[in-house]
């Protein structure tokens, strides 16, 4: 069996905060291991600049120098078949792989890398340069959204290989069927923290103003700005509650599948883990008309227009039904279940191994 060397920049995958990236992180060893290779963690160094910080950078750099040669004694004479990488951008790149594919002769791997040649300029210009020249090593690419493919191709390098690879998820049992009910009940997962995901609940608070009828929001999440989105809800009393962070994956899934709709507008959202999770459970989504919430929505949920709280409203509407969530889950299964990308990871890996 092929050891992998595994790493996530952004975030590993034994973070202690849930995230999306973090739970990304963690299926892609699980597919890995379904596809036939053994994957280890090569290191837990997280060098993620979210505020253009030089000091930060260098002492970043520091640490990944400190690494590369951990790593590199401990491997010796026995490298591993590969190096891959989760997440390669300009706020948080790769300080080490590229560096070991080198010295050890392995072919080097990166899923979701996403370019971004205007930071070449600016507070993260360091950083930029060091993800660019990571993106422009790998042996192979696996561009996760259309939106990152463009750019992948516009700038590959002679001979670089580039593969759609969307994101996925273990669907799961199949749920129940859901069955109709006087009172619509919605739900809404994210963490409470930074401008993108203030500017969502602003949206989504903005829709719930325009939603008659009877209905409930349950919102789960936590975060820095906890307070500042229990602000934007105040007015609805009974009609919405916080249940708080839900980090265990059942308790999880039940609330998935105890709502009639997902609702996330999705404002910069890079994809969103939670639009995939919440139609495997068999709840159709609604979210706004972004590159992100456009990789993993399909049959059965709707993709509005973006700020237009009224058409936000009709998408609700017009997916409530048992219907609308059978087809979102049979979306999933089809084009975003682990199965499907076991069986591709293993044979893309497989003409570089």
């Amino acid at each position: 069996m092929s050891r992998v060397a595994f790493y996530a920049p952004m975030k590993p995958p034994d973070h202690p905060t849930p995230s999306g990236d973090r739970q990304m992180a963690r299926l892609l060893l699980d597919v890995s291991k379904r596809a036939g290779y053994a994957p280890e963690i090569a290191s837990d160094l997280r060098v993620r600049d979210g505020t253009g910080d030089p000091v930060a950078q260098s002492r970043h750099l520091d640490a990944a120098e400190n690494e590369i040669e951990r790593i590199a004694a401990r491997w010796g004479n026995d490298p591993p078949a590969l190096w891959f990488t989760y997440h390669c951008y300009y706020k948080a790149p790769d300080l080490i792989g590229p560096v070991l594919a080198d010295r050890f002769g392995i072919p080097y791997v990166i899923a979701e890398a996403s370019r971004a040649r205007k930071r070449l300029e600016g507070p993260w210009a360091s950083f930029a340069r060091f993800a660019e020249a990571a993106i422009d090593r790998a042996d192979l690419l696996l561009a996760m959204t259309a939106h990152d493919r463009f750019a992948l191709d516009r700038d590959a390098k002679d001979g670089q290989k580039i593969a759609d690879f969307p994101p996925f998820l273990d669907p799961g049992n199949e749920p129940s069927l859901k069955m109709p009910r006087d009172s619509l009940r919605l739900l809404t997962v994210a963490m409470m923290r930074g401008e993108d995901k203030l500017a969502s609940y602003r949206a989504l608070a903005e829709t719930m103003r325009a939603l008659g009828g009877d209905w409930h929001l349950t919102i789960i999440g936590d975060g820095p700005r906890r307070i500042d989105v229990e602000a934007m809800f105040e007015g609805f009393g009974d009609g919405v509650s916080f249940a708080g962070e839900v980090s265990d994956s059942a308790s999880l899934r039940k609330h998935y599948e105890a709502a009639d709709v997902f609702v996330w507008p999705g404002i910069n959202e890079a994809y969103g883990m939670v639009y995939l999770e919440a139609q495997a459970a068999g709840t159709p989504v609604v979210a706004e008309d972004r590159p992100g919430p456009r990789a993993v929505i399909g049959a059965g949920s709707a993709i509005v227009p973006k700020g237009d709280a009224a058409a936000f409203r009709d998408g609700i509407l017009r997916v409530a039904t048992a219907e609308a969530g059978v087809a979102a889950r049979r979306y999933v299964v089809g084009v975003h279940g682990i199965e499907a990308a076991a069986a591709r990871i293993g044979t893309l890996l497989g003409e570089l191994v």
